[in-house]
């Protein structure tokens, strides 16, 4: 079978339904605008919570150690996978710092000369609350370390506002997903309806199944084409041009990993997987179904 009757049959299958075609397409455009936004919104909150994180530091104090002593811990640190960036504060420093913070005169503060000298760790992304909390816990046991200030609640947090929103944007455009895949199905099921007697004549003359069904997976994708090249271009006006000018602030919120068309080129991409399955799933159905006589 040649590619141009597939394509030709895949595009008049269209004009067989166009009612059906059209609510279909109509539907796959909606789901994937929706899919589209959820995407954006999540990646950008994610990378909010990530930038939170990174600023919860973990600082470790010291007791009253010499150099050779606090270079051996600090070596010990820079071992430990889950650090990625380790700051020295000397007790002269944390002074200033103490002055610059609280505005006390520079005088009393730099005399008294109490407070210890500590090490300000930054954790990195790869690892989660709890395996950061048994560091922690580690790092405590170690000789020379006096006390260690970790904000625990605020990562707790942190992460189970971003599991939270994974798991509800996960179900959410799947739900959405499934309809649009649906309709899909019914509107290619209605086309088979329609050719019926074509497909008893194309069967008793020799020609199997699957020389039957590509038509119809083409139509399908064609609506996921359709659907999602028209909605790409919706996400693509929304962001850059609708929404900031009523919210300025969404204006320097980024694409994800930084260009548009990796988002835009996804929709399109997604709309036209579920324009296929859900014309794979009604042409194996009812073709397989199609009696050669009835």
């Amino acid at each position: 079978m040649s590619v141009g009757y597939v394509v030709k049959e895949g595009f008049a299958g269209l004009g067989r339904a166009k009612l059906a075609a059209f609510t279909s397409i109509f539907s796959l455009f909606i789901a994937v605008l929706l899919i589209g936004v959820l995407l954006r919104l999540g990646y950008n909150a994610y990378e909010v919570s990530q930038l939170i994180r990174q600023q919860v530091e973990v600082e470790v104090f010291l007791e009253t150690l010499n150099q050779s002593s606090t270079r051996q811990l600090e070596n010990l640190l820079s071992q430990k996978q889950e650090i990625e960036g380790i700051h020295y504060i000397s007790s002269d420093s944390a002074s200033k710092i103490f002055q610059q913070e609280f505005g006390l005169g520079s005088e009393s503060i730099a005399d008294l000369n109490f407070l210890p000298a500590s090490f300000r760790l930054t954790m990195s992304d790869e690892y989660n609350v709890v395996q950061i909390d048994s560091l922690v816990q580690d790092i405590r046991t170690y000789e020379g370390v006096d006390e260690v200030r970790f904000n625990l609640a605020l990562l707790q947090t942190i992460e189970s506002r971003t599991d939270t929103l994974f798991i509800v944007g996960s179900a959410l455009g799947s739900f959405i997903l499934l309809v649009a895949m649906i309709l899909v199905f019914n509107t290619i099921r209605l086309t088979i309806y329609a050719k019926r007697d074509l497909i008893r004549a194309m069967k008793l003359v020799g020609a199997t199944n699957a020389f039957i069904r590509r038509p119809f997976l083409i139509e399908g994708i064609l609506q996921g084409l359709i659907a999602g090249t028209v909605a790409s271009v919706a996400i693509y006006l929304l962001f850059e041009y609708l929404v900031p000018h009523f919210v300025p602030q969404i204006g320097v919120l980024s694409w994800p990993f930084g260009k548009w068309y990796f988002l835009i080129g996804g929709t399109v991409a997604i709309a036209m997987i579920m324009g296929w399955l859900g014309s794979r799933w009604a042409a194996f159905k009812f073709i397989r179904d199609t009696k050669v006589y009835s």
